[in-house]
């Protein structure tokens, strides 16, 4: 018979497999996949992730230790193709220095800079990718908003007619 310390540890271990198992398939998801199951796959990650301000692999991408296509760079921010594009388009833009704004829900009044230019670095990148005739910024937050990696981002999303309502 396990003590409860024990079967607390035991399901933290399961749970910890079950998020890096929907989290892996979300990140090696066929970008030819449909948009139904890849939006399947990413609810499924969003509700597997556990909100922490412990390193993503969009730290990872900074780093230069997971390869990326990278569209963007400057000295604050990183923006880079998604793996499972859900439009034509479909770019991340992350902030390098997380500092604590692990979702928008996090932002504080010294987070403004910051939040800024991702959404000024939104507007450069979809003129550089052609995007004249419109696109969207997408800021997931949170397990019911669908965010999967605890690092703040924003999905700068073109080339296709946007649907109303979106989710």
């Amino acid at each position: 018979m396990r003590s409860n310390r024990g079967k607390k540890s035991m399901s933290n271990e399961n749970g910890i497999n079950s998020r890096i198992g929907a989290i892996t398939s979300h990140i090696t998801a066929s970008s030819s996949s449909s948009s139904s199951s890849s939006m399947a796959s990413e609810k499924e990650a969003a509700l597997a992730a556990v909100p922490s301000d412990s390193p993503t692999i969009f730290d990872k991408i900074i780093n230069k230790e997971i390869p990326s296509k990278i569209v963007y760079e400057d000295e604050q921010v990183l923006a880079f193709r998604d793996i499972s594009p859900q439009a034509p388009t479909h770019i991340l833009i992350i902030p390098k220095v997380k500092d604590g704004l692990t979702g928008l829900s996090k932002a504080e009044e010294g987070h403004c800079e910051i939040l800024g230019h991702l959404l000024y670095t939104a507007k450069l990148v979809a003129k550089q990718e052609g995007l004249e005739d419109g696109f969207r910024v997408v800021i997931n937050d949170g397990p019911l908003g669908c965010q999967s990696v605890y690092h703040i981002h924003l999905h700068l999303l073109g080339g296709r007619q946007m649907n109303w309502p979106p989710g």
